[in-house]
């Protein structure tokens, strides 16, 4: 599980105009109706092919927790790729992105300043090209690391440099024990 790549994820998610399907059967049938056939989504989910016929007949509704987990993730990851496109385009483009985190932030800067990292608590408005960024790194598979960077990167421009019109010396921010980050569009 990463944090960020699960928090860019979740607000995407938010755009969603219909809720996906709850339960298990249901889930099951979108399922097989995306990836077009039972076998291929008993791979998927790691189930017989058996089982997965079953869930579509609603002979089965329960499903075990990890199978529930498993199930729930494919589909939200599958579910309303339209949309979840339209929103990582706006707000790439026009809408910017919401930062919330609570971490250690401090930075490096010239002998004589306070860089201190402590505990901050930030909600900052990033700008569209962060967004990009973001999403780009996250769509080419970049990890949690490379995600902090850039979000650390636009700190350091929105949050400490003020767009350019105060620490002008200021070299790098360090966005490190993430306690808490959570994204909005």
């Amino acid at each position: 599980m990463t944090l960020f790549g699960d928090g860019l994820e979740a607000a995407v998610q938010k755009a969603f105009t219909r809720p996906a399907p709850k339960s298990a059967p249901a889930q099951m049938r979108y399922l097989v109706k995306q990836l077009k056939g039972t076998k291929a989504v008993a791979q998927l989910l790691r189930v017989s092919q058996r089982t997965v016929e079953r869930y579509v007949k609603d002979q089965i509704r329960k499903p075990r927790p990890d199978l529930a987990a498993r199930l729930e993730r494919e589909v939200k990851k599958r579910w309303q790729p339209q949309i979840r496109a339209k929103a990582r385009q706006t707000a790439a483009t026009t809408g910017g992105i919401v930062i919330d985190t609570r971490a250690r932030i401090g930075y490096t800067a010239p002998v004589g300043s306070t860089d201190d990292a402590r505990i901050r608590h930030l909600t900052v408005a990033l700008p569209p090209q962060y967004a990009a960024r973001l999403f780009d790194a996250q769509q080419s598979g970049a990890g949690d690391q490379q995600l902090q960077q850039i979000a650390a990167e636009g700190l350091k421009e929105v949050y400490f440099q003020d767009g350019g019109r105060r620490a002008g010396s200021l070299e790098e921010v360090r966005f490190t024990d993430v306690e808490h980050v959570e994204f909005d569009l």
